[in-house]
């Protein structure tokens, strides 16, 4: 069984008491005082499951010292307050399928708080472990806010390319896909998506309309109980985007935010996670700046 460490000390809070930043407000926690808070962060610093680059491990810790000097204003929603930060999942050697069975011992642990939990990982396969306790006791939908489809099966072992694949063989009942490349995904892997019920929205469809298309991909997941919302920070594009694999023709920031925001304030959240931000291939900290932002967009659109 895998455990939580605490993470790094958070810093960067204002100088200015009415300037307030997320660094001014997020307290530590453990499991035992979670409750007394909104949300709860939950780092996962781990990327043995990444296909090419790694660097996600790096991820978590780079969010959150890029988040704690965001402010913590919005202009429509107000203040995000009530956040905690219970650490880092310590993350033990072993195959891809060891690790995330660790991981799960901690977020099925997590998902029992009346705090939502808000995972900063670390590469895609964490998704799997942060999603499969919500399988248990209600109906799920998945919206993956994503470049890439992540429905490959599963050969020698899962990747950061199966968790959608993983999870929909361990009874995941509705799957959408927001922000997809053309020319990002194989035919076979875009039948099966279709074969199953599944919704994919472009990155196109994003860039016309940003509520129409979440819009579409939430009408995908109209029939579940539980909604929980991954974001692969390559769905942004490639000039934005330090991760395992950046390409051109993504979301802008701005739509990325607009977008977490309107999902958000779906009654139906049941978890949130951040993941393949990977500080070592960022240029000029673009995309861990971006990576915290969503985090703070996310909250707000949930808090308001």
């Amino acid at each position: 069984m895998s455990s939580l460490t605490e993470s790094t000390a958070w810093s960067g809070t204002s100088s200015d008491l009415a300037d307030e930043q997320f660094g001014d407000i997020v307290e530590r926690a453990d499991l035992e005082s979670a409750d007394a808070y909104d949300a709860v962060l939950v780092g996962e610093p781990y990327d043995g499951a990444v296909i090419s680059r790694p660097g996600a491990a790096e991820g978590p810790s780079a969010i959150r010292e890029a988040l704690a000097t965001v402010k913590t204003h919005h202009f429509d929603a107000g203040p995000v307050e009530s956040v905690a930060d219970l650490g880092d999942v310590e993350v033990p050697a072993g195959s891809v399928a060891e690790v995330q069975d660790a991981i799960r011992s901690v977020t099925e642990t997590v998902h029992e708080l009346d705090a939502l939990p808000v995972f900063l990982g670390g590469d895609n396969s964490v998704t799997v472990p942060n999603v499969a306790p919500l399988l248990e006791d209600a109906s799920v939908g998945v919206l993956n806010v994503d470049a890439h489809l992540d429905v490959r099966e599963v050969r020698d072992g899962p990747t950061s390319g199966t968790p959608y694949r993983q999870l929909g063989e361990a009874g995941l009942d509705a799957y959408a896909c927001i922000g997809a490349r053309h020319f990002e995904t194989s035919s076979v892997y875009h039948d099966y998506v279709r074969e199953n019920g599944g919704t994919v929205v472009t990155a196109e469809e994003v860039a016309d309309d940003v509520v129409a298309a979440v819009d579409r991909a939430l009408s995908g997941l109209g029939s579940v109980d539980r909604l929980y919302c991954s974001v692969d920070i390559d769905v942004l594009d490639a000039t934005y985007c330090g991760c395992s694999a950046p390409t051109p023709g993504g979301l802008l920031p701005r739509e990325l935010f607009r977008l977490v925001r309107l999902v958000g304030a779906d009654e139906r959240i049941a978890g949130f996670e951040l993941v393949e931000c990977a500080p070592s291939l960022d240029a000029q900290g673009r995309t861990v700046d971006a990576a915290a932002r969503t985090v703070a967009h996310f909250l707000s659109g949930w808090s308001a």
